[in-house]
C-alpha cells in the first residue's frame, strides 16, 4: 500500500511561525491545479503499480481549491492510480474557509478526512500567530462538518508559545476535547529560520518559554487527553481507537508515498526525491518538461538514522528483530550499546514484543534520543 500527498502552495496570509513552502498571491492556482494533473499523469510509475490507500491534500491552504479543482485532481489521481475502494482522502483547512457550504462541497469532492488548523483557542494568541480565524470560528467550524457528515476530523493545537500559562493552555485542551475531534495533533512551537517569529526572537522582542516550561505542558497534554480516551501514538499525535492518520502513519512506517506539487517530496523505499519549492520553477519545469527536482540514493546509514529518527516517536518504536533483518551487524550491536543508557536512566523501555519503546518522559528528549543513537561512518 502506498500513498500520494498534493502540496497545494497558496495562503491568503503568511503566519508567523510557519516555514511551509506557499505564495500569499492566488494568480497561478490555475496552472498550477493543471501542472499538478500533469505531473499526476507522468510519475504513474514511481509508486510500482502498488495500490493507493492514502490521499493527503497539504500546504499551504487546500482548502482555498474550490469544489471543481478538487475533483479534477482526485479524478486524474482514480484515473491513472490503483486506488482502494475506500481511501482515506484528507484536506488541511483553515477555521475560516469551512462554512457549510464548503463544507458540503468538500464532502462531495470526495474529501472525508479534515484537518483543521485550529492551533489555539485565544484571540490574542491568534492574531499574534497572523491567523486569519477566531475562537468561535474553530469551534463553529468543527460542529458543522460533524453535521454535514464529515466525521474524521482532526484539528491542530499548538503549545510552548510565549506567554501561555499552564491553566489557559488546559483550557484550550478542554475545549479541543469537548468539540470530540477523532484525532488531535499538539505541536510544540518551533523558531524556523526565515520567518517573522525568528526575527522577533533574533532582536529580543521575544522570549520563548524554558523547556521546564514546554515540557510541563507537554506533559499536561499528554495527561489530559489520555483520560479523555486519545492514544498517544506519536509524539504529536492523538487518537480515537479507529482513527490513526494511515496517511501519516504511512511516512513513520516506511512505506512508498509520491509527492506531486512544489517543495512536494517523495519516497519509493530506495530513494528520494523533492521537487523545487518555487511556483514559478515548478510551472517552467512542468510546461517545458525540463528538471525541476532533485534526488538521491539512501544508504544504509541513511536507511537506518531515518528509522531510528521516526520509528523512535511512535508507540511501535524500534523493532529488533527488523534492525538484525535491514541492517549490518554493526550498526545493530552499535544501537545496542547506545541505547542501554537510556534504558538504564528510564527513558527506553524494551517491550514483551522486542520493541524499544520511549518512556512518558522519553518522549519529551525524542530527538536527542534519537541523534545519540545515530550511525556514523
Amino acid at each position: 500500500m502506498a500513498g500520494i500527498y498534493i502540496h497545494i502552495p497558496f495562503c491568503t496570509k503568511a503566519c508567523h511561525y510557519c516555514d511551509f513552502h506557499f505564495s500569499t498571491s492566488l494568480a497561478k492556482k490555475t496552472p498550477l491545479v493543471d501542472a499538478i494533473c500533469d505531473e499526476l499523469k507522468t510519475r504513474v510509475s514511481y509508486l510500482s503499480n502498488e495500490k493507493v490507500e492514502t490521499i493527503y491534500f497539504g500546504g499551504g491552504t487546500p482548502s482555498l481549491l474550490t469544489k471543481e479543482e478538487l475533483k479534477k485532481i482526485l479524478n486524474c489521481v482514480y484515473e491513472h492510480y490503483d486506488v482502494i475502494n475506500s481511501p482515506e482522502i484528507t484536506l488541511e483547512a483553515n477555521p475560516d474557509d469551512l462554512k457549510k457550504e464548503k463544507l458540503i462541497e468538500l464532502k462531495e469532492a470526495g474529501i472525508n478526512r479534515l484537518s483543521i488548523g485550529i492551533q489555539s483557542f485565544d484571540k490574542n494568541t491568534l492574531e499574534w500567530m497572523n491567523r486569519s480565524h477566531t475562537p468561535q470560528q474553530a469551534e463553529t467550524c468543527v460542529q458543522m462538518a460533524q453535521e454535514v457528515g464529515i466525521n474524521n476530523i482532526s484539528i491542530d493545537l499548538i503549545y510552548g508559545i510565549p506567554n501561555l500559562k499552564l491553566e489557559v493552555w488546559k483550557q484550550h485542551l478542554k475545549q479541543a476535547i469537548e468539540l470530540k475531534p477523532t484525532h488531535i495533533s499538539a505541536y510544540c512551537l518551533t523558531v524556523e529560520s526565515k520567518t517573522v517569529l525568528h526575527h522577533q526572537v533574533k532582536k529580543g522582542e521575544i522570549n520563548m518559554p524554558s523547556d521546564e516550561v514546554t515540557e510541563e505542558q507537554f506533559q499536561v497534554m499528554i495527561n489530559e487527553l489520555s483520560e479523555a480516551g486519545y492514544e498517544q501514538y506519536e509524539i504529536s499525535n492523538f487518537y480515537l481507537e479507529g482513527f490513526e492518520s494511515k496517511h501519516n502513519s504511512s511516512y513513520w512506517k516506511g512505506k512508498k508515498y509520491l509527492g506531486i506539487g512544489p517543495s512536494a517530496h517523495s519516497y519509493d523505499g530506495s530513494s528520494r526525491r523533492w521537487n523545487v519549492a518555487n511556483n514559478h520553477q515548478y510551472l517552467k519545469g512542468m510546461n517545458e518538461n525540463s528538471i525541476f527536482w532533485e534526488d538521491e540514493e539512501i544508504d544504509e546509514t541513511t536507511a537506518y538514522n531515518e528509522y531510528i529518527l521516526t520509528s523512535l516517536r511512535t508507540k511501535w518504536g524500534v523493532d529488533l528483530d527488523l534492525l538484525k533483518e535491514r541492517f549490518n551487524s554493526d550498526i545493530v550491536n552499535h544501537f545496542q550499546k547506545e541505547v542501554y543508557f537510556f534504558i538504564k536512566n528510564g527513558l527506553v523501555v524494551i517491550t514483551n514484543e522486542n520493541a524499544y519503546i520511549l518512556s512518558t518522559q522519553g518522549k519529551f528528549l525524542a530527538d536527542g534520543i534519537a541523534s545519540d543513537l545515530f550511525w556514523i561512518d
